[in-house]
């Protein structure tokens, strides 16, 4: 079976439990917050695994000409998380190609781990950003995954940041609700200044509430009640991978076989990688960022105001003066000060 993100779902083998596990620990330790000393050393146990077994997109950068080049100095890692809600989301649709790797992200963001590891900035890039798709015109930013696949995504972000992306990983968000019954529920922060009620009946309060798998696939779903709509949608989506990564990321959940078991059998069919993330990488970013737990940024790229393109669709329009601020701030690698002017 081919997955939406454009990739052969390969046959269950006796060692894919040990996989996933090692993609799980990956994805949540070092892509977003770092590692513990006890998932370094789950990895390193298992990095043959990961050589053998490791889901990849079948294509992911674009050509190398034109594509933004580091200084040689430079060491920090710029990952694209990409999240699909594909049985829940805005239920959007425009006429685009049919394409292999077509589709929509309904979640994009840059994850930027600085040159000295001391933390890790997770900036979200809101879908309905109106951007310049490379070789295809004006577009909502996550058109580009429709028109070209992995590759333009690529292009398009490296483009708008002047940037380069280093790795890219998909995870469909039923994948991190999953997790929410493997952890056995998890507490939310809920920025949202009044209560709101979504159209599945959960009526969640601002600040902290524990919440099941269901009532965080709705919170994170939600929009229609918000006055900035999907920005609303995004910090949701935040506070509510963090409180996934927060829970996940304990010792008690790390040493516990039964507990990582569960969450393997909940989120392997939900996550794959690019052939660069290899055991080696991951083993070396978790013991570089082992201090940076305490230290994660989030927060949402700023728009300038919203409308309708010309075509009838509605968009953020794109704040370029934070545009050249944060472009500057991910080369500089002061990306972490950025964040926290915010």
């Amino acid at each position: 079976m081919t997955h939406q993100f454009g990739y052969d779902e390969p046959k269950p083998t006796k060692r894919r439990g040990r996989r996933v596990a090692l993609i799980i620990v990956s994805v949540v330790a070092v892509l977003v917050v770092g590692a513990l000393v006890a998932a370094m050393m789950y990895i390193n146990s298992l990095s043959s695994a990961y050589e053998d077994n490791a889901q990849v997109f079948e294509e992911s950068f674009p050509e190398e000409e034109g594509r933004p080049v580091k200084a040689e100095d430079d060491e920090s890692i710029n990952i694209l998380l990409l999240g699909s809600d594909a049985n829940g989301g805005s239920g959007e649709t425009e006429d685009l190609p049919d394409v292999p790797q077509g589709g929509r992200s309904d979640t994009m963001m840059f994850v930027h781990v600085p040159s000295d590891r001391d933390g890790v900035q997770v900036m979200s890039i809101p879908r309905d950003l109106w951007v310049d798709v490379p070789g295809q015109g004006q577009h909502k930013i996550n058109a580009a995954l429709s028109l070209g696949g992995l590759p333009l995504t690529i292009s398009t972000i490296e483009s708008l940041f002047n940037a380069r992306i280093d790795h890219v990983a998909a995870v469909d968000m039923l994948g991190f609700t999953g997790l929410v019954d493997a952890l056995g529920g998890v507490t939310v922060n809920s920025s949202y200044g009044e209560a709101f009620t979504t159209g599945e009946g959960y009526t969640f309060q601002p600040g902290e509430q524990t919440m099941n798998s269901e009532e965080a696939l709705s919170f994170v779903r939600h929009r229609k009640s918000f006055p900035d709509g999907d920005l609303q949608r995004v910090r949701n989506q935040q506070a509510f991978i963090r409180a996934v990564i927060d829970e996940t990321l304990t010792p008690a959940n790390l040493s516990n076989p039964g507990r990582v078991q569960d969450m393997v059998e909940t989120f392997s069919p939900h996550l794959i990688v690019d052939d660069t993330l290899d055991s080696s990488t991951v083993a070396s970013l978790a013991w570089d960022m082992r201090g940076a737990a305490n230290n994660i940024d989030m927060f949402t790229v700023p728009t300038a105001g919203n409308g309708y393109s010309d075509d009838g669709q509605w968009i953020f329009y794109q704040d370029e003066a934070a545009m050249a601020e944060i472009s500057s701030a991910i080369q500089d690698n002061t990306l972490d000060e950025y964040a926290a002017s915010r």
